[in-house]
């Protein structure tokens, strides 16, 4: 990497920085473009040339964030002792992470608001991957019934991200949560060959 190179990194990550503590506190919406530049000690030219406007600045911090969920859910997963056991935690600690303020905020609430649907994003269908080669080695290994690879792995992470947007949108997200890992792991276990 050249200094030019370097140097647009270091910013790219300062406004990314900036954004995800501005945007955690006070809300997409309520972040001024002047007060994310200014935190990092640049311009809104800076924003601009880096990520378009204030809404690729959000969509650069959703990827961050989400992929962070995604990174986090898979070392979970990691602890399993077999697939099946992984599946399951994968599923249920990206669910417990609705309770973040952060990512309940952020990822949550305003990127679907701001961003569109959440099954439409990049880190979205980087999680996907993983799924699609688990479920693939469970129904190869008799483990799940025979069906479609892509469908099944598309609603297991469909369910997980629609239970963690259920449960931060929820009144008392630390009620819902337990609610939302039962009724994951019943939708679950419908896929269990027996």
């Amino acid at each position: 990497m050249n200094k030019r190179q370097e140097k647009m990194a270091e910013t790219r990550a300062k406004l990314i920085q900036a954004a995800r503590e501005a945007f955690a506190h006070k809300g997409f919406a309520a972040a001024s473009m002047d007060d994310l530049t200014s935190e990092a000690g640049l311009t809104r030219g800076a924003l601009y040339h880096n990520f378009g406007n204030k809404l690729g600045l959000l969509a650069a911090v959703v990827d961050q964030l989400d992929s962070e969920m995604a990174a986090k859910a898979k070392a979970k997963g990691d602890e399993a002792a077999d697939d099946w056991e992984s599946l399951l935690l994968e599923g249920t600690a990206y669910i417990e992470m609705a309770l973040d303020p952060e990512i309940q905020r952020i990822v949550l609430r305003d990127g679907p608001a701001f961003l569109g649907d959440p099954s439409q994003w990049p880190s979205q269908s980087n999680c996907l991957q993983f799924t699609v080669e688990k479920v693939q080695r469970l129904i190869s290994a008799g483990v799940l019934k025979d069906l479609d690879v892509e469908a099944v792995s598309s609603l297991l992470n469909g369910a997980a991200l629609n239970a963690a947007l259920w449960v931060a949108a929820s009144k008392e997200p630390i009620v819902a949560l337990p609610n939302a890992i039962e009724a994951f792991k019943a939708l679950c276990s419908g896929l269990i060959r027996h």
